[in-house]
Order: C-alpha cells, then sequence, then structure tokens
C-alpha cells in the first residue's frame, strides 16, 4: 500500500524556477502525492490552520520543498510551521498528532556542491543550513530524512534539471512504498 505523501511546496516566484516547477510537476500526477502550493494557497500569509492539520493528519511522509535562500527557507515555510506546528498538537504536552512521521527536505541551491562544504565559499553544509528543520521534525517526534538537494540550479542544463525531476518522482516513489518507520 502506497504511503501518503504532503508535499509542502513553497516558492514565492515559481515561474523564475526551472528546477522547483519540474520538480513539483514531476510528482503532482503521483496518487499517493498532495501538493499544497503554499504560496497560492496562502499569498496573504493568512494560513487555514485546521485544513494544513488535516493534511498533515493524513500523511504519512511530509516533503519541506523549497528554494535555499538566505541560507533558509523562505518567508511562507516559517508562516506555516509557525501557525501550524501548535504547542499540545504537534509538540508538548499531548502534541502527539505528528509522532512517527516522516519528514523530508527537498531543496534547490543555486551554488555547486562544492561551495556547500565546511572549507567551501558558504562555510556551511546544506545540512548544516536544515538544521532548524531537523529539529522542528525531532520535538514533534518526527523522523528527519536526509535531504533531497538539486545543486547547481542556477548554471543546470535542461538536461540536468529533466533528470533530478525524475529522480525526485522516484525518490518519493520509494519513499511511498516503504513501510512506516523505515528510513
Amino acid at each position: 500500500m502506497s504511503a501518503p505523501i504532503l508535499v509542502l511546496y513553497a516558492h514565492p516566484r515559481p515561474e523564475a524556477s526551472r528546477v522547483n516547477q519540474a520538480m513539483a510537476e514531476a510528482v503532482r500526477d503521483l496518487d499517493a502525492v498532495a501538493v499544497r502550493d503554499l504560496y497560492s494557497l496562502y499569498p496573504d500569509f493568512h494560513i487555514d490552520v485546521p485544513a494544513e492539520q488535516t493534511a498533515l493528519k493524513a500523511a504519512e511522509v511530509v516533503v519541506f520543498h523549497h528554494p535555499l535562500q538566505w541560507y533558509s527557507g523562505p518567508p511562507i515555510l516559517k508562516e506555516w510551521i509557525d501557525s501550524v506546528l501548535l504547542h499540545g498538537w504537534a509538540y508538548g504536552h499531548g502534541g502527539t498528532a505528528l509522532r512517527g512521521k516522516r519528514v523530508l527536505s527537498a531543496i534547490s541551491v543555486g551554488g555547486k556542491s562544492e561551495a556547500y562544504q565546511r572549507e567551501g565559499f558558504h562555510h556551511y553544509t546544506v545540512p548544516d543550513f536544515l538544521r532548524p528543520y531537523e529539529r522542528t521534525a525531532t520535538l514533534c517526534g518526527m523522523t528527519y530524512l536526509p535531504p533531497f538537494v538539486f545543486y547547481g540550479s542556477y548554471s543546470a542544463t535542461e538536461m540536468d534539471v529533466h533528470r533530478h525531476a525524475q529522480e525526485y518522482r522516484q525518490h518519493l516513489l520509494a519513499l511511498a512504498s516503504a513501510p512506516q518507520g523505515a528510513r
């Protein structure tokens, strides 16, 4: 049986992103995947908390799909986390709604992988920049999976983008068919 996967797609200018658009389109038709375009749903940043919590409850895997911008995620994703992952629901006393679910960060970065090394241009790795998402998942009793990263989006060819989008599709298919609790 396929595991429901909730993709929280957060790109402030999707029309300007070859990579993230291609990735989102590559998984939209999968039965086990629900893509929620946060900027499209909430252009005013007023998150429908009950709707988002209902979507989260139905999912076994949650995907934070976004570009890495200024070493973080886009503002709507932070607003979503602050609004939806409430004390007493997602964490804290009685907050067990998300326990046992898996979380994946699927992101794009403009620079090459060499730039995201301790001795590279940015002096940190991509997982270092994603640490707040890892800690959020852990606080909520969820398992944080290794990130799915597209490096070099600024210089990528159309073939690179297409290949990565297909790899993303295969990655989500594999997560959907993996037993609950598998890494």
